[in-house]
């Protein structure tokens, strides 16, 4: 298993009169190979839990087992779990600095007390990695590239480093419909070359729906549901944890609603054209 989670909870401004508790005996297993999408409305946890995943946030209650690392330990190898677990923020491309594309991937490995030969072969190989040229945008200012290679970039930098679980907040945020297809791609690729475990946070249940293997929703700190997309997307309380159906979905419901069998599990739009072509055109009409 990747990482273990007990009982974990965190209180913000603990003991003043802006005291928010933000996470509340939230207990979970992620394993190896877990694709996990986590969702829930603004402030509900996500976030937070996120940032003890690598120790932005020092554990202050619970545990938390990431692979051979115990942060309940003495003192905890934080330099080692923030290498293992690779962190990709929200507009990941505003945390790129230095002078050249080069440069900014190859800073973790610098961090890492590499080699220099190691770490260009890092940088050329991450680079190529998230399907950018190395010899066209390498020597080129961070600031000069697109929209879409800043994103590829960051994203490279945190591969730099080889971390064995790959932790992604919001990475379509922003994005044309276009531009969420191409960077899940990318992720999917790094998930089966790189990284085997993926958790990523998200607020678009399209994206969870066609590419989570596994789904928990947070709401006011506590996990309510952990499990398959398709059995979430089929509760109906999701109002209550400020989350909605995806397009695909609703299209099944009222199929459902007109007679249809649909299966549960079609949640996507692939799954719903598959189930319209086994459907005789007479019947349809």
């Amino acid at each position: 298993m990747s990482i273990v989670v007990k009982n974990l909870s965190f209180t913000y401004s603990k003991g003043s009169a802006f005291e928010k508790k933000a996470l509340d005996d939230v207990s979970i297993t992620v394993n190896d190979g877990d694709f996990l999408a986590i969702v829930g409305h603004t402030g509900s946890g996500k976030s937070t839990f996120l940032q003890h995943l690598n120790g932005l946030i020092k554990l202050t209650e619970g545990e938390i087992k990431v692979l051979d690392i115990d942060l309940n330990a003495r003192r905890p190898d934080y330099k080692k779990l923030r290498f293992t677990v690779g962190m990709v923020f929200q507009y990941p491309e505003y945390q790129l600095f230095d002078e050249t594309v080069a440069k900014d991937v190859g800073f973790g490995p610098r961090n890492m007390k590499l080699d220099a030969e190691e770490i260009d072969k890092r940088v050329k190989e991450t680079i190529s990695l998230v399907g950018l040229d190395y010899a066209e945008i390498s020597e080129k200012s961070p600031f000069e590239i697109s929209g879409g290679q800043k994103r590829r970039v960051a994203i490279a930098g945190v591969l730099a480093m080889k971390p064995k679980v790959l932790v992604l907040d919001e990475p379509t945020a922003g994005l044309d419909p276009l531009g969420k297809r191409e960077i899940m791609k990318l992720v999917l690729k790094l998930k089966e070359n790189t990284c085997p475990t993926v958790i990523m946070v998200t607020h678009d249940m399209d994206i969870v729906a066609s590419y989570a293997s596994r789904v928990a929703a947070f709401n006011k700190g506590k996990i309510v549901f952990d499990g398959k997309p398709y059995e979430l997307f089929a509760k109906e309380d999701l109002k209550e944890y400020g989350l909605d159906v995806p397009a695909a979905v609703s299209i099944a419901n009222d199929l459902r609603k007109a007679g249809f069998d649909v299966p549960v599990e079609a949640i996507t739009p692939e799954a719903i054209a598959d189930f319209s072509l086994s459907v005789s055109p007479e019947v349809l009409v």
